[in-house]
């Protein structure tokens, strides 16, 4: 029994070291920001946007308290286990500061189209390089990750 915990803990670790097969092209500073390396080639791929459904999200300078209370219930079912609200490093990065250094489409578009987002946008491959773990597609639909958006909003202007 314990050679096979030890080896699925092995395994485990050496995927969470993986970056899928792939080369990043994204450098990371010690500080956790994260800035694209200049090369990357995708020249029509929108990287303050990121790649998905999410062209255009409207916000509203007041924030939603119904929004930011249906967030909070997302991010406690399935955002608490790997993210802080500050910007401590937990598995993946802190949420602190998230809106102020990425547009609301570029979150909606990461947190609904991870695996894409991860594949493809030199901030998110930047951040991968730091954290060592791919973040899982949680199957949020569009209003969650809105709540999301609005919670995160909210957590950043309360700190």
């Amino acid at each position: 029994m314990r050679k096979v915990l030890l080896a699925a803990a092995l395994l485990g670790f050496s995927w969470a070291c993986t970056n899928n097969g792939g080369n990043s092209s994204a450098a990371a500073s010690s500080s956790g920001e994260t800035t694209p390396a200049s090369g990357t080639s995708n020249a029509s791929y929108d990287s303050l946007k990121g790649s998905g459904k999410f062209t255009h999200v409207e916000l509203n300078p007041t924030l939603d308290s119904k929004m930011i209370t249906a967030g909070k219930s997302v991010y406690d079912l399935k955002c608490s286990a790997c993210h802080k609200l500050t910007s401590e490093k937990l598995v993946g990065p802190g949420w602190l500061g998230v809106t102020t250094r990425r547009k609301p489409e570029w979150i909606m578009n990461f947190v609904t189209n991870t695996d894409e987002m991860i594949d493809k946008d030199p901030h998110a491959q930047a951040m991968l390089q730091i954290c060592m773990v791919r973040m899982p597609n949680q199957h949020l639909s569009d209003e969650d990750a809105r709540n999301i958006l609005e919670f995160m909003r909210n957590n950043d202007q309360s700190k």
